[in-house]
């Protein structure tokens, strides 16, 4: 444990909802502890997992696992994962461990390592899975009969561009692995099935399909009933919809644009003209999710996404506003250069989270409040202006008190910064506040969770290398009851 740091903190944050909020949303944070994974060179702290088996977290980041006691904060092991490749994810689910390692050659298939959380060893029986190229994220059925693998399947290089027509359109990468969902059934640590999306009806608007790249599976929701799995395609700017009776995919959704132009929804488009001013801009943002989860309401599902907004690696989708003929203050704006026309102009992400129903029919929005509440706060990156504000990343859900609660991770705020809203009402969704966390920068990913009769969020923050684990209180903070 050389070089490790944890911090036991007894600080509490409240989050307070606005004056006309009625007491039955308010919980309160209190900050437990920080722990700085520069103790392991080369870790990232990038995914948590909590394992009630053994009260620990496990953080997924690059060169293998960090293993935390959630009581203390302190390292109890780390696992190197090296020898496979590079850590992606991980998902646990009764005392077994799961990560997802993208192959060394990312367009190679990737595995599944398997780990018992109590022994913290490779599981009995099959232990590591060969899956899809670059398994990103996983994630077990709530049953843990079944593991998803969610394979991006993102190419090395990809394709020229054909033309030098506007919008552009790019010719296929020379080796773009296929996008697909490895099935993997738990009991017997074998692959039943991996479909892709050859063949699947697409619906929807928006639908980006000209960018010279196949849909690329980012983050898996499961249904309370393990019946449906909600698949975010991000780059494609859709959602996919697969039945876990058939393991099929079922249809392909384009999710559409948001209109930059309306007031609750204005954006600053500029990161050079010396203000931060939400403004309205004659631009609508395609809301490409990165993290998805989903929760149940009134017998019917609901999907929440957090609309981070990405383009290809190479930079070959997106251009300045400038080349489509924008103007100051628009000029700078990253647009997408295959969906965009002069005068049309399209950015990545909505710069908010969502709530959609199982057809991805968007059922609420949060506009602009997250980039607005970040500024008033003095977090905002005004650097980040011309791309996608303050990136919404992470997405957890967390049920307290009979209320259902989303914590939203920012990526690109100053000060590690999480959305709180109360989502019990898909229809009637209320801010809460921002939970910001001195000392962490970038929530990459986020895990609510309960055990023995309390409540926690930890926080993976990627650019400060820490992981953070707060307690969650039902009610006001203290002095205030």
């Amino acid at each position: 444990m050389t070089r490790m740091r944890t911090m036991l903190l007894a600080a509490t944050v409240a989050c307070l909802p606005a004056a006309a909020m009625a007491d039955k949303s308010k919980i309160a944070f209190t900050r437990l502890w920080t722990y700085d994974h520069s103790a392991t060179a080369d870790q990232v702290s990038e995914i948590p997992a909590f394992d009630r088996k053994t009260n620990t977290l496990w953080v997924a980041g690059v060169v293998g696992v960090d293993i935390l006691d959630a009581e203390t904060g302190t390292l109890v092991e780390h696992i190197d994962t090296t020898a496979y490749g590079s850590v992606n994810s991980v998902a646990i689910h009764n005392g077994l461990a799961a990560f997802a390692v993208e192959s060394a050659s990312r367009t190679q298939p990737g595995v599944v390592l398997f780990y018992d959380t109590r022994a913290r060893a490779p599981a009995e029986g099959t232990s590591t899975v060969s899956v899809g190229a670059l398994p990103d994220m996983l994630t077990f059925t709530h049953d843990g009969s079944k593991l998803l693998v969610a394979n991006e399947g993102t190419p090395d290089t990809y394709g020229a561009r054909l033309g030098m027509t506007v919008p552009f359109v790019f010719a296929s990468p020379a080796n773009d692995p296929v996008g697909s969902v490895s099935i993997i059934d738990v009991a017997t640590r074998t692959v039943v099935a991996t479909p892709t999306f050859d063949g699947v009806p697409v619906g929807g608007s928006h639908l980006r399909t000209t960018t010279g790249m196949d849909f690329e599976p980012e983050y898996i929701a499961v249904d309370e009933d393990d019946e449906t799995a909600f698949v975010a395609l991000q780059e494609a700017n859709a959602m996919a919809v697969l039945d876990l009776e058939t393991n099929s995919f079922t249809r392909v959704v384009g999710l559409g644009a948001k209109d930059f132009r309306r007031p609750s929804n204005w954006i600053d488009p500029s990161d050079k003209d010396g203000t931060i001013a939400f403004r309205s801009v004659d631009a609508r943002g395609l809301f490409m999710p990165d993290a998805v989860a989903s929760y149940r309401w009134r017998g019917r599902d609901f999907v929440v996404m957090a609309n981070e907004g990405d383009f290809r690696e190479d930079d070959g989708d997106r251009s300045a506003a400038g080349t489509f003929g924008a103007v100051a203050p628009l000029d700078r704006l990253q647009i997408s250069n295959t969906d965009s026309s002069p005068g049309d102009l399209y950015v990545a992400g909505g710069r908010s989270f969502s709530i959609r129903d199982e057809y991805g029919t968007v059922v609420y929005d949060s506009g602009n409040v997250l980039d607005r509440e970040a500024h008033a706060r003095g977090l905002y990156n005004d650097g980040r202006s011309r791309a996608k504000g303050v990136e919404p990343e992470g997405v957890a859900l967390l049920d307290v008190a009979g209320r259902t609660y989303a914590f939203v991770g920012l990526e690109r705020t100053t000060k590690s910064a999480i959305a709180v809203f109360d989502i019990s009402n898909p229809r009637e969704v209320e801010f809460i506040d921002m939970l910001v966390t001195e000392g962490d920068v970038s929530p990459e990913g986020l895990a609510a969770y309960h055990y023995r009769g309390n409540f926690y969020l930890a926080i993976a923050n990627e650019v400060s290398n820490t992981t953070t684990l707060y307690a969650i209180e039902r009610g006001l903070p203290p002095g205030r009851r």
